[in-house]
């Protein structure tokens, strides 16, 4: 039998693995993200990196958190990437490890870029998006050939000089998935009623999928905005809005869950 080690590249000193950690739960890790996990001497974290996945780190291992919650005070990108950098330069194997996936608004493409640039030898993990796992968890396909030919994955947290024409977004037709959005999405769904969605649209709303403390609520487009204000929805979730979410229907009485749910 082929050992796991033998699958996955030598973790060398002075380079930077940049690592998707999934959506929480442990067995979605690919085997590279258990060779970096086991081999890492820092493990460089985000806030939403699940506790069971930080327990597959070597002992030995230093664990720095620098997670970015918003609203809260977190460390800034810049001082991440110099931190990066600076661990490599002192001959470490470092890890950074995401939740979901590094390049699906985990800014992975900017520590890349700093690290190309400070000519430090690097490599790319991807994980499994917490939006895309968010669905395909609880059955619903991000596509189907009988509902939708393509899909949509948005960002309800900007930076200061971007804008995101959701009335442009919402004549699509393509159903809409949803990171980081809590926070906006009052002003989100009118703007995608604007634009001609119906408020009767199918959603879904998803926190901390695959882990101990998972909710799910399927509501429709104009009810998302007080499932806020009722403290049904928070902080950190995925929303998936379109015709795809109504078909979970059609299979959920047989199909086997993750997290909270699969103790229910």
């Amino acid at each position: 039998m082929t050992s796991l080690a033998n699958l996955s590249p030598s973790f060398l000193p002075g380079t930077v693995w940049l690592v998707g950690a999934g959506p929480g739960d442990p067995g979605l890790l690919t085997i590279h993200a258990l060779n970096a996990l086991g081999n890492a001497d820092v493990v460089v974290h985000d806030a939403l990196v699940d506790s069971g996945i930080l327990s597959m780190v070597r002992t030995g291992a230093v664990l720095e958190h620098v997670g970015k919650r918003g609203g809260q005070p977190s460390t800034t990108q810049s001082d991440i990437c110099e931190r990066l950098v600076a661990l490599a330069r002192e001959g470490h194997r470092v890890v950074r490890l995401k939740g979901g996936d590094p390049f699906i608004f985990g800014r992975g493409g900017e520590e890349m870029l700093a690290l190309a640039k400070a000519e430090i030898p690097f490599r790319i993990v991807p994980g499994v998006s917490s939006g895309l796992a968010s669905l395909a968890i609880h059955g619903i396909p991000a596509t189907m050939r009988t509902t939708n030919y393509a899909v949509i994955l948005a960002t309800g947290h900007r930076a200061p000089d971007q804008n995101a024409d959701w009335r442009a977004l919402a004549r699509t037709g393509a159903p809409i998935v949803l990171y980081m959005a809590v926070a906006n999405l009052p002003g989100i769904v009118s703007e995608l009623m604007e634009g001609g969605l119906p408020g009767t649209t199918p959603a879904l709303a998803v926190h901390g999928v695959t882990t101990s403390y998972e909710t799910m609520e399927e509501t429709t487009l104009a009810h998302l905005p007080r499932l806020i204000e009722e403290g049904v929805i928070r902080s950190p979730t995925i929303v998936a809005i379109g015709a795809i979410s109504g078909i979970r229907s059609a299979i959920q009485n047989h199909l086997l869950l993750y997290g909270a749910e699969a103790a229910q």
